[in-house]
């Protein structure tokens, strides 16, 4: 028997398209089911000025395939030198949707970003002022502290003393991993939402390593322990408006993921849909999933919901998603959650 959900066409809010060759092959695995993602910026070079971003915004659009409809909402990338003038012009022109901050070395192509807080609190005040959102890649890089504390200690040492030194800060927490996230969340009622990745939902750090190491799961921050895992499902499917989809949809050629030092990222855009109907349905929540992909972000954003529809079917032949996406620099590998998966986007 066939089952059929609706929900309003969903948005990504934390998205990687890459550039050039990457993202003409990347964009239609997310413009497909997607009607908006914010867009990171962390490319080589980082988008950092306001012209850069429009001239960004202009690559992707070029690439979006003749009959697709997709709106890139653009970010611009925190350094120690960003200028609170330029974030100022490039919000109230519309072209930036928010800021990301990355500390220095915390994930793919983040040497540029802050490791003196105190330099950028001219910027944090202007963005207060205007209400900007700061999207907050979530760990601290010290080397004395272990890959699976770093978001946990982000919150204590440097989140929570930079939204209390800037009241009115907007700030997303991204990819949260950790119940330490969940739990941050919950206790603040105002001026704060976060992000949680389908694959964080489906993979703890067993996963990973468990039998031989699985290139393919390892991402940034990396997947933790299962209670973690399970508070992100419960954070996702309980409906409360903090929390909505942001994929983290990271592409990385296979020899790139697949070397001695492979890159992080796990390339979800292709099948998120399918794989979050499958959780939320397991959690008894399908009511709460437009909530989550559709709703939550626009309203934390003040974009309206779209009026366009996506359609979900479940039948009793396993969907088949495809094994890799072929880009001229190589081929990239879709995620696989490792089940059988029976929700498939029909519409």
């Amino acid at each position: 028997m066939t089952q059929t959900l609706t929900i309003p066409r969903p948005d990504d809010w934390h998205l990687h398209l890459r550039d050039g060759a990457m993202l003409e092959a990347v964009l239609p695995e997310t413009a497909r089911h997607f009607g908006r993602a914010i867009i990171m910026p962390n490319l080589v070079p980082p988008v950092v000025t306001a012209g850069q971003a429009a001239a960004y915004r202009d690559r992707i659009l070029a690439a979006l395939p003749n009959g697709m409809a997709f709106e890139p909402l653009m970010t611009l990338y925190l350094t120690e030198d960003t200028d609170p003038a330029d974030v100022a012009a490039a919000h109230a022109s519309g072209l930036v949707k928010a800021v990301k901050l990355y500390p220095a070395g915390a994930t793919t192509n983040s040497a540029s970003g802050v490791s003196d807080f105190d330099k950028v609190r001219g910027v944090l005040e202007k963005m207060a002022g205007i209400g900007l959102p700061l999207c907050v890649h979530g760990e601290v890089t010290d080397a004395d502290i272990d890959i699976f504390d770093r978001e946990a200690v982000f919150i204590d040492r440097v989140l929570d003393p930079i939204r209390k030194s800037t009241p009115g800060l907007r700030v997303v927490m991204e990819h949260i991993t950790t119940k330490n996230g969940v739990d941050y969340v919950k206790s603040n009622a105002a001026d704060l939402g976060a992000t949680i990745t389908t694959h964080h939902l489906i993979i703890n750090r067993n996963h990973i390593l468990v039998g031989g190491i699985k290139p393919h799961y390892y991402c940034l921050p990396v997947a933790k322990r299962e209670e973690h895992r399970l508070a992100l499902r419960a954070a996702a499917t309980s409906g409360d408006a903090r929390f909505f989809l942001g994929t983290d949809s990271a592409p990385h050629t296979d020899p790139n993921k697949e070397s001695g030092c492979g890159c992080a990222g796990c390339f979800t855009a292709t099948n998120t849909m399918s794989l979050l109907a499958h959780v939320f349905e397991e959690k008894g929540a399908l009511d709460k999933l437009a909530g989550f992909a559709s709703k939550n972000g626009p309203e934390f954003y003040g974009l309206p919901v779209s009026g366009e529809m996506l359609s979900l079917s479940k039948s009793d032949a396993a969907v088949e998603f495809p094994e890799k996406i072929e880009t001229r620099e190589g081929p990239v590998t879709v995620f696989q959650p490792g089940f059988d998966v029976y929700w498939k986007v029909a519409k």
